[in-house]
């Protein structure tokens, strides 16, 4: 399973509104390419709508995971994008999701070269 390593501040040293505040993680492995590229920065925002399609990050196994969130007969599932990965699939409640990713770029990417994502339905829509 590729998950997302100790890079991330534990819950409970975070202030109450610093917890709802998008943060930003570097992806450390290629299993949601192409979309996603291996060092790529995502932005997560733990307010977002966690809907059908959308890209999210997620708590499974005293661990975080960085997967796209689908909805089959009404089961929620959590999957990776790289064909390479897909015997990683997972079904999960929709409370282990920690955040929607809302914006990606390159480690050392122009503005103009970042792309966003919003979630209003259910699919997800990307600009």
């Amino acid at each position: 399973m590729s998950e997302v390593k100790s890079r991330m501040i534990p819950d409970d040293t975070m202030s109450g509104c610093a917890s709802s505040e998008p943060f930003a993680l570097q992806v450390i492995d290629d299993s949601m390419e192409p979309e996603f590229k291996k060092d790529c920065i995502i932005v997560i925002d733990p307010s977002g709508l966690a809907v059908h399609g959308a890209y999210v990050i997620a708590t499974v196994e005293n661990g975080y995971i960085f997967r796209q969130l689908s909805l089959e007969d009404g089961r929620y599932y959590l999957q990776p994008l790289n064909e390479d990965y897909l015997h990683e699939k997972r079904e999960i409640k929709l409370d282990a999701i920690e955040g929607v990713i809302i914006q990606q770029a390159a480690p050392n990417g122009r503005r103009k070269d970042r792309k966003k994502y919003t979630y209003t339905g259910p699919d997800a829509e990307l600009n």
